[in-house]
């Protein structure tokens, strides 16, 4: 594995919740606005960071996570 996970169980299926809401939203209103773009870019960054268990913003801040997880 080339990186550590840096997300908690709980943040994960919150980011994968989270993910698939937008994601959902995305595709509901495709092409009435930027907005669905842009919230669809953001559901599926989340949703993959969710799934992963990595996120490359968190790790440029340096957070890791504790022994017991």
């Amino acid at each position: 594995m080339f990186y550590v996970k840096n997300v908690p169980n709980w943040e994960r299926t919150l980011r994968i919740v989270i993910g698939a809401m937008a994601l959902v939203f995305a595709a509901m209103n495709w092409g009435a606005s930027n907005l669905a773009v842009g919230t669809g870019i953001m559901g599926a960054v989340m949703a993959m960071t969710g799934l992963v268990g990595f996120c490359p913003m968190c790790a440029l801040v340096g957070r890791k996570l504790g022994k017991g997880r």
